[in-house]
C-alpha cells in the first residue's frame, strides 16, 4: 500500500492529506476530513450522492481518485455555510420548497445546483433538469428540487440587478 500526500484547498482551507494512492476522493474527504455530507450511494458514479465541486465544476467524488485532487480547490456542502454557521440560500430553498425528504441525496443535488444558480442568465426548467440529471432521488419526484434551484437562481439574478 503506497501513500501519497495530497495538497488541496477544501472549503476555503489549505489541507494536506496522506492517502492510499488507490483511495477515492470521497473516501479522503469523509475519512480524513470528516465531511459527512459526501454520501456513499453507489460507488460507481451513477447516483450523484457524492457530488462535490472541484475548481467550480461538479464531480462524483466516488470515482475521482484522491491523488487527482492535488492542487485543486474543493467545495462540499459544509463549505456553503457562512462564518456564523447559517445555511446558504440554496439550502434554505430546498427546505422551503419541500425538496428534502429522506435527505440522503440532498447534499449531492445542492452541490450539482451551484453552477446553475451562479449563472447570470436564467435557466429553463429543462436546462436545470439536464444539469442535475446525474443525481438520483427516490423520494421527491424532482419537481420540488427543480423549484428550489429555479427560485434561488432567479432570486440571485434579481439581487445582482440591484
Amino acid at each position: 500500500m503506497a501513500n501519497k500526500d495530497v495538497h488541496c484547498i477544501v472549503n476555503g482551507k489549505e489541507r494536506v492529506f496522506s492517502v492510499d494512492v488507490r483511495s477515492s476522493l470521497s473516501d479522503m474527504l469523509r475519512g480524513k476530513a470528516g465531511l459527512d455530507s459526501i454520501k456513499h450511494g453507489c460507488d460507481v458514479g451513477e447516483c450523484g450522492a457524492c457530488t462535490i465541486l472541484i475548481d467550480g465544476k461538479p464531480f462524483n467524488s466516488c470515482i475521482y481518485m484522491a491523488i487527482w485532487a492535488e492542487g485543486k480547490t474543493i467545495l462540499t456542502l459544509e463549505g456553503l455555510s457562512n462564518t456564523k454557521g447559517e445555511i446558504s440560500d440554496i439550502q434554505q430553498a430546498f427546505i422551503d420548497e419541500g425538496a428534502v425528504q429522506c435527505g440522503f441525496c440532498t447534499p449531492g443535488f445542492i452541490m450539482a445546483s451551484i453552477p446553475i444558480i451562479e449563472k447570470d442568465e436564467p435557466s429553463s426548467r429543462e436546462e436545470i433538469r439536464r444539469q442535475i440529471s446525474g443525481n438520483l432521488c427516490r423520494c421527491t419526484g424532482y419537481e420540488h428540487i427543480v423549484d428550489a434551484i429555479e427560485k434561488t437562481q432567479r432570486k440571485r439574478i434579481e439581487q445582482k440587478k440591484g
